[in-house]
């Protein structure tokens, strides 16, 4: 957002733009985009980045997250925009130092050069501690108004917003599911099943307690009358969906090949969620390709299935 207002400052026409993967939602970047009055244009790259996830050249970061290899991709994408849109170069909100893997020297000389935009990459919060990049030497924009930031402290640029009458803007950390270590858990589990997951069970990723039952057979429980309702809507038809009948509980999703033994211990783990008395046996709906039924599972403590929590 900062970055855009000092582009824009120089009488410089921008269009934002923002990559979706089930990772990163648009939904903060299109509040952003309302509060500045910028047109934004969302571009799904789910396929090219599940490939970066899983198999990222330059690595890791604390977690699951290729933050160099993911910047490089986007960057890449926005380069082969320019013609299209009939603009100069592309720009981002980056500052140097802020970020110990993917926003170092020599990574964001890495990330200019792996994208192919080389030079055409603008920092505009950190240009004056940079070599000055194509749009500077050609007079597109101004270098000395643009600025020095450097270092891991927000304070500059909240300073700054408050100068810009920026009042709505994201908070310094979170954005992407792939810096969280419980979620990266849940991913790198997921890939150990399936290279090439469906979308649904990224999703379900999410939401709820995860528990693995067999080599490829996973339970996701919810937690709250929210979780349910995202586990029915996303998992209905495409997986098996347990709910306890006779007392409130959760909604369950089981995925993976599923035995009558792994079935049943499914339903205790639920039935141990529920509200139901400890060893309190409940009746169980059991929804599937083939319809419904039902089943009395026993109850038994949580504490018999911390164990096999991912």
């Amino acid at each position: 957002m900062l970055a855009i207002e000092l582009v824009r400052a120089q009488d410089i026409e921008v269009q934002a733009l923002f990559f979706e993967t089930p990772f990163f939602s648009s939904d903060r970047a299109k509040r952003s985009a309302q509060h500045l009055h910028v047109p934004l244009r969302v571009i799904d790259i789910t396929k090219q980045h599940l490939e970066i996830v899983q198999n990222p050249p330059h690595g890791y970061g604390a977690n699951m997250n290729p933050c160099i290899d993911c910047h490089a991709l986007m960057f890449r994408i926005a380069g082969e925009l320019l013609e299209g849109e009939g603009a100069d170069f592309v720009f981002t909100g980056e500052v140097l130092g802020q970020r110990p893997m993917s926003q170092n020297k020599g990574a964001l000389d890495l990330i200019a050069r792996e994208s192919g935009l080389g030079s055409l990459l603008l920092r505009p919060l950190s240009a004056k501690q940079l070599l000055p990049s194509e749009p500077e030497a050609r007079g597109w924009i101004q270098r000395d108004l643009l600025l020095d930031l450097k270092g891991r402290s927000r304070k500059p640029q909240m300073a700054l917003a408050k100068k810009l009458n920026i009042s709505d803007y994201p908070s310094p950390a979170g954005g992407c599911l792939l810096t969280e270590e419980v979620f990266s858990r849940r991913l790198k589990h997921l890939f150990s099943l399936s290279p090439h997951p469906e979308i649904f069970q990224i999703e379900l990723l999410k939401f709820g307690r995860h528990f693995k039952l067999g080599p490829a057979t996973k339970l996701v429980v919810g937690r709250n009358k929210q979780e349910n309702q995202r586990l029915f809507s996303l998992a209905a038809e495409k997986a098996i969906l347990l709910k306890p009948l006779t007392v409130p509980g959760p909604t369950a999703v089981l995925t993976g090949p599923v035995t009558s033994s792994l079935l049943d211990l499914a339903l205790e783990i639920t039935v141990a969620y529920s509200d139901s008395e400890e060893e309190e046996s409940v009746e169980m709906v059991i929804s599937g390709e083939k319809g419904e039924i039902t089943e009395v599972a026993p109850g038994k403590p949580k504490g018999a299935f911390e164990a096999m929590m991912i």
